[in-house]
């Protein structure tokens, strides 16, 4: 008899009156929210205006849903293509299946035309929202338990994953690989704000740092899985995949961290705010008066240095007053 294991919900699917609530897309949408409100946080303390985010997330997103559904149902063809199998389900993204690699793919390309209708550099951009995308997958993650898919191989730990028995699953205790990603998730998460505040990571590298640190932890992650999978040289395909974009991210981190060591100092073009009338007349009026003084004080000194006598103090004293009326008068007006 098992003590202690996770229960799976008996249905991904809550019917408010004719609505129908899926537990899948309800994570992936609370997903996006938190991603974007930690990433508005981020951007504006680099410097960035509020709402700058959620503009190019209104790009990011939808692009980020197309790639993540094409790569699943590219790599897992078999599903929807085969014979018995019917292609229209491969539109169905409320039933699960996106692939993380297609969504940050084509959700940069959505970031990238967000970004140049902004006039904003896309590194810095996503360096902002890095711990927040990550933090969107831990929670996006909890949508496979609700549908009850990408489990791991059996085990009798306490907190094993309990699974129902359907057409394409077979009952019993399996790790809850869905839980082991999230968590590794929200530790990335943490790990790029803390190392984006120690080392001031810009152009880029924040985002490198989380592309890197997902990607191990997804390699150990993927191995652990039982579902269905193409296979390349006895490792399944998102292992491979998981390595490259490994390896890539680290070089982009030490190359970036040569060509262009340090931070952006500006992140967002803006355009200076009007300055009030009566500030600037009164600048105006400050510039004036100085001016009068500095011209006095010089013509002062001129004449003592020429060795001037009574009458030509006078004079000077006499300019020294006129300069001093003109400031004056400048400032009054």
């Amino acid at each position: 008899m098992d003590l202690a294991y996770i229960p799976s919900p008996s249905t991904g699917v809550i019917h408010l009156g004719p609505i129908p609530l899926r537990g899948y897309a309800f994570c992936i949408i609370l997903g996006v929210f938190v991603a974007v409100w930690l990433g508005n946080k981020r951007w504006i303390a680099r410097g960035g205006t509020a709402g700058t985010v959620a503009d190019i997330a209104v790009w990011a997103v939808p692009f980020g849903l197309v790639g993540g559904r094409l790569y699943h149902v590219i790599t897992d063809y078999q599903l929807y293509f085969s014979e018995g199998e019917n292609w229209v389900d491969a539109f169905k993204i409320w039933e699960g299946g996106l692939g993380i690699w297609g969504a940050i793919a084509f959700g940069a390309v959505g970031a990238w035309i967000g970004c140049r209708r902004r006039g904003i550099p896309l590194p810095a951009y996503a360096d902002a929202i890095a711990p927040g995308i990550a933090l969107a997958q831990a929670i996006g993650r909890w949508g496979n338990w609700f549908n009850q898919e990408l489990y791991g191989k059996p085990t009798d730990m306490p907190w094993a994953l309990k699974i129902t028995e359907s057409a394409n699953r077979e009952a019993g205790l399996y790790h809850p690989t869905f839980l082991y990603e999230s968590l590794w998730c929200v530790g990335v998460a943490f790990l790029v704000i803390w190392a984006d505040r120690r080392f001031k990571l810009g152009h880029g590298r924040a985002f490198a740092l989380y592309v890197a640190a997902y990607c191990a932890g997804r390699g150990w992650i993927e191995y652990m899985r039982v579902d269905e999978a193409h296979h390349i040289l006895g490792l399944r395909l998102n292992v491979w995949t998981a390595i490259i974009v490994f390896v890539l991210a680290v070089v982009y981190m030490v190359v970036s961290a040569r060509v262009r060591p340090g931070r952006e100092e500006i992140v967002e073009p803006r355009s200076r705010k009007p300055v009030e009338t009566g500030e600037a007349d009164d600048d105006a009026a400050e510039d004036a008066a100085d001016a009068g003084a500095e011209k006095a004080a010089s013509d002062a000194a001129g004449s003592s240095a020429d060795g001037g006598d009574p009458d030509e103090a006078g004079d000077s004293h006499d300019v020294e007053n006129g300069a001093g009326n003109g400031a004056g008068s400048a400032a009054k007006g």
